[in-house]
């Protein structure tokens, strides 16, 4: 039983991307290298067959998984997230209690999570914590490097 994804339309179109790319790009020539390998005769010990295939087990998983996600997904309509709590799409100004430092962090799916560009997933420890929260609400996370609490500053689409 698959769970709904909550995107943003360019994350939405960045998976129909990546699908079509694996479906019409890779799988074509992953055939090509199994036929290549065949070609070169006893497959027992062809290591190039053994590696073609191996990929194109990989890469129907891929296409497997990312035709569930496409067809689970839903686009989130930034216009419609409530900015009075946190949630998908929201970005979160904090307070790290413990560095003393500020960080914004962009609320997303798991699939466009970026750290580089603080957008972080609403299944991370730290997503997780924040998810539902207001304005002047101290959460405590457990990251690696033990636990760290977050004061929530301010709350924007």
């Amino acid at each position: 039983m698959s769970s709904t994804v909550y995107l943003t339309a360019e994350g939405l179109q960045k998976l129909k991307d990546d699908l079509h790319h694996a479906k019409t790009v890779e799988r074509p020539k992953i055939s090509q290298d199994i036929a290549e390998a065949r070609a070169q005769g006893d497959l027992s010990e062809n290591a190039e067959y053994d590696a073609a295939k191996e990929a194109q087990g990989l890469l129907e998983a891929r296409i497997a998984k990312l035709e569930t996600t496409v067809a689970n997904a839903r686009v989130v309509n930034e216009d419609e997230v409530d900015a009075s709590k946190a949630r998908i799409l929201s970005n979160v100004r904090v307070m790290n209690k413990k560095a003393n430092k500020e960080a914004t962090y962009t609320l997303v799916a798991a699939q466009e999570a970026d750290l580089k560009q603080n957008r972080i997933s609403v299944e991370s420890p730290i997503g997780k914590a924040l998810l539902g929260q207001e304005v002047g609400d101290v959460v405590s996370v457990k990251v690696p490097a033990g636990t760290v609490q977050f004061e929530i500053l301010d709350i924007t689409r």
